[in-house]
């Protein structure tokens, strides 16, 4: 059965969808089997992997979770192999109106996917920033979450809010849903107070933070414009090698 993981933090432009997407092209790389679930309305995964939403002819996300699509006809092949894709589109954002009658509507999305786990060795959801009835279900659906980080002070102080709100879940929902690790991003080893925040995140997670971190590089901010990972669009540049790292560590903590 494969494992769900979701990329998840409240707080924007940590790295989120970048990690998703590098992640879940790292772990195919690796060949493993992998699906990539964009559940953001704002829909950065599904043109980060080089779809538009516009073409999608309503098989998307939010087709699923109204009930107006099986989950296996959303399915889209991405230009790496082993990864498939379930896009997204701005109509989520009405989702969860359309969801409030809908029975057991928390787990709208784990039911769908047990259509298909098993064809898969990782499911990656790729989570809205909100924590809104969308998230609710990706974290329902998952097994476990990956937080990333960036290395500022704000950043650690919005952790508190997401953490409650995992344990929401887990009281409700999902008792099962653990926290996989976290992961530091846009990581700048010149910067005094990265290097604190990094040092004061292991101090208070302990084993739960990442040995990989993930570099700030430019070429990890130009590849989602060209639609691709950055495995495809720059196999030698400290972006690919992190990626590569950091997969290797997420399936060495699934041995």
């Amino acid at each position: 059965m494969g494992k769900v993981i979701a990329i998840a933090n409240q707080k924007g432009g940590v790295g989120k969808t970048t990690t998703a997407i590098n992640l879940a092209a790292s772990l195919a790389v690796l060949e493993k089997k992998v699906l990539i679930i964009d559940a953001d309305p704002q829909a950065n995964t599904t043109s980060g992997l080089n779809f538009s939403p516009e073409d999608g002819q309503r098989r998307t996300l939010y087709e699923v979770m109204i009930g107006a699509r099986n989950i296996k006809d959303t399915l889209i092949q991405t230009e790496v192999a082993n990864l498939q894709m379930i896009p997204s589109h701005i109509n989520l954002v009405g989702a969860e109106i359309e969801m409030l009658e809908t029975e057991d509507r928390e787990s709208v999305l784990k039911n769908a996917l047990a259509e298909i786990r098993n064809d898969y060795d990782y499911i990656i959801i790729d989570c809205s920033p909100s924590l809104g009835l969308i998230t609710v279900n990706s974290l329902t659906a998952a097994d476990s979450i990956i937080i990333p980080v960036q290395p500022e002070f704000f950043a650690l102080e919005g952790l508190g809010k997401l953490l409650q709100t995992i344990r929401l879940v887990q009281e409700g929902p999902n008792p099962t849903l653990t926290i996989e690790g976290f992961v530091v991003t846009m990581f700048d080893g010149r910067t005094r107070v990265h290097n604190q925040v990094v040092s004061e995140l292991r101090e208070h997670f302990k084993d739960m933070v990442f040995n990989t971190v993930i570099q700030r590089n430019i070429r990890l901010s130009e590849a989602p414009s060209h639609g691709k990972p950055i495995i495809l669009y720059d196999v030698i540049c400290n972006g690919t090698t992190n990626y590569l790292n950091l997969a290797k560590e997420v399936l060495e903590r699934n041995l």
